[in-house]
């Protein structure tokens, strides 16, 4: 709801050119329109591109809330990473379905480097999976060597 009701305000203020400095040479909002994927990759391929990624999103999106039921309830770093990731798709799909494209208006720079614009759905996406990176590397440091070899002996059964 955050990603959808940020969009809408982006493009009732900053549709028609008004780009707000929020901190000036650093940070702007400034309306973009995505119809590509990450860092605007794949934005040539028209009406079959936009449908395509959509489906991809979708599989991704039925595919991290598969994990999400299969996860215990008890393990709340995995659940709250994947429900970044399951917002930020669902965020991201709704305007790619319904705009054909992504709104981005987040407009990071610094110096002569600029980023990509995103916005609050990709947020989500790139900390969602950040934590569920980080999480791997935490478990296994913390996991004894007694609950590995359980692991591997249920994974060979």
């Amino acid at each position: 709801m955050i990603d959808q009701t940020t969009k809408a305000w982006a493009v009732k203020r900053l549709r028609f050119g008004e780009d707000i400095a929020v901190i000036p040479g650093f940070l702007n909002f400034a309306y973009a329109q995505n119809t590509g994927v990450a860092f605007s990759m794949l934005d040539d391929y028209g009406d079959p591109g936009r449908w395509g990624l959509s489906a991809v999103a979708i599989v991704a999106g039925i595919l991290v809330l598969y994990f999400f039921w299969r996860t215990p309830r008890s393990d709340d770093r995995i659940l709250g990473s994947l429900a970044l990731l399951l917002a930020g798709i669902a965020g991201n799909v709704t305007d790619r379905i319904r705009l054909g494209f992504v709104v981005d208006f987040i407009d990071v720079q610094f110096g002569s480097w600029h980023y990509p614009t995103f916005n609050v759905a990709d947020m989500a996406i790139v900390t969602g999976a950040g934590l569920l990176i980080l999480d791997m590397f935490l478990s296994k440091k913390s996991a004894s060597p007694e609950v590995i070899q359980n692991q591997k002996s249920e994974i060979q059964n």
